[in-house]
């Protein structure tokens, strides 16, 4: 029986707040200042210095600016710092409107393939329902940049730079999730009818040559052949001529793709298990997204094994949670609300991830880590934001905060223990698109 709150009731809730010490002082700070800058601790901040005991040699911060892209600038920045130090350039950076073109063509060629797969479903089931929610926005994870690289290869920025539309994508959002909603309706339409598969196959043709005609218009039409120019730091100047992005990726890449594995720390599924999303795929065909949940303590020895091996590591995260933007830091208790607020804020790792307080809302580089008697203190992070934010780019991130808020990490397949290595030739555990790793 549900019962509604009274006036007696109301009024013993202000009583008791006004009994609180200090209550009004706090609530005059909170309304003119803010939670978080009332409830940062200063203490948390101090601890957070610039400074690490094991630092790779990293570039400028990149900028994904208004765009959801940070799955994509956290693969291209773990790739590009060893092209860098290898052709000696005092900074380098891939193109990533390049790859943004192919992702968002490649996804709407996935959104059809999945409503003709799903087109006698109910169009309010769960699953239609999430395919026309975002039929196509720019998030993403490692193996969705793999795929996209395997493809269609890299070229540097210089040869493909952003465009207005590449870097700030609502505008373009909107018009792709128009287009392609109108297209997923016809398709469903079609199979209704029981239209042949020739002429699905007809409509769906028709349906990506519009697409192609969009992403070329606001993102320019991708290159095919290229020159690759640049001086090193001894002013030695360099040219390869007509390279195609696919031979580009081959000669510069550090290592194959294949060699790398999503491995995610995410307790409210059983360990040592493979696990897949396969509507979260945006190559019909490519890689598949796939990640192996291990225990936090393995997760983070994997992530050090690689740092220590002089190589970043791309990982997911919830940016979102106990952040200092401006000053670039992350502590999972920066900002104190229990004390607050008087009240207990605090959830496992766990429960977080169960009842959809946690999400993966970023990708980001690890370059770095201080470590006192091999136990890591703190970490250093290669951002997207622009140099603007923490110190020209770079965050601080707090041990503490890695083992709250980081979910993925993508590690060398050689560096994993025998018996992980043997988990990844099961065969993966599918998850829903809507699953907390997603």
């Amino acid at each position: 029986m549900a019962h509604e709150i009274t006036q007696k009731q109301q009024a013993a809730f202000k009583a008791a707040f006004l009994q609180q010490p200090q209550a009004t002082t706090i609530q005059r700070a909170v309304m003119n200042n803010g939670i978080n800058a009332v409830s940062e601790d200063p203490d948390v901040k101090t601890k957070l210095t610039n400074t690490f005991s094991l630092s790779l040699p990293t570039g400028k911060a990149t900028d994904q600016k208004h765009s959801g892209r940070c799955w994509l600038f956290a693969t291209l920045n773990t790739l590009r710092h060893e092209v860098a130090t290898k052709l000696q350039l005092p900074d380098f950076e891939f193109s990533e409107n390049y790859l943004s073109f192919w992702d968002r063509f490649e996804k709407a060629n996935a959104f059809y393939e999945f409503v003709l797969a799903t087109a006698k479903k109910p169009a309010d089931s769960r699953v239609v329902t999430w395919l026309f929610d975002s039929p196509n926005d720019d998030g993403g994870q490692w193996d969705n940049a793999a795929a996209l690289i395997k493809k269609y290869g890299l070229v540097p920025k210089s040869v493909m730079p952003e465009t207005q539309a590449s870097a700030n994508t609502t505008e373009f959002s909107q018009v792709m999730g128009l287009r392609l909603r109108k297209d997923g309706i016809k398709l469903r339409q079609l199979v209704a009818a029981n239209a042949s598969q020739e002429d699905l196959a007809r409509a769906k043709k028709h349906m990506l040559m519009v697409i192609y005609r969009l992403c070329a218009t606001a993102f320019g039409t991708p290159v095919e052949k290229f020159d690759f120019t640049y001086r090193d730091k001894q002013q030695q100047f360099h040219r390869e001529s007509g390279l195609t992005p696919q031979q580009f990726a081959v000669k510069y890449l550090p290592h194959s793709l294949t060699d790398y594995v999503t491995v995610i720390n995410s307790p409210d599924k059983p360990f040592n298990q493979l696990y897949t999303i396969p509507l979260e795929t945006n190559v019909v065909g490519g890689q598949a997204v796939t990640m192996l949940n291990v225990d936090l303590k393995t997760m983070k020895a994997l992530t050090l094994a690689q740092l220590k091996a002089g190589e970043p590591v791309w990982f997911g995260n919830d940016v979102l949670a106990q952040m200092d933007r401006k000053q670039g830091l992350l502590a999972s208790r920066l900002y104190d609300y229990d004390t607050l607020f008087g009240a207990d804020f605090q959830l496992s790792k766990k429960a977080r991830l169960q009842y959809r307080q946690a999400i993966v809302s970023h990708a980001m580089t690890l370059s770095g880590v201080d470590l006192k008697a091999e136990q890591p203190q703190k970490w250093r992070v290669e951002n997207s934001w622009g140099e603007k934010v923490g110190t020209k780019g770079y965050f601080v991130m707090a041990d503490d905060w890695f083992d709250a808020y980081v979910y993925q990490v993508v590690i060398k397949r050689d560096l994993l223990p025998p018996a992980l290595r043997t988990a990844l030739k099961a065969t993966p555990v599918q998850l829903a698109p809507w699953d907390s790793m997603g």
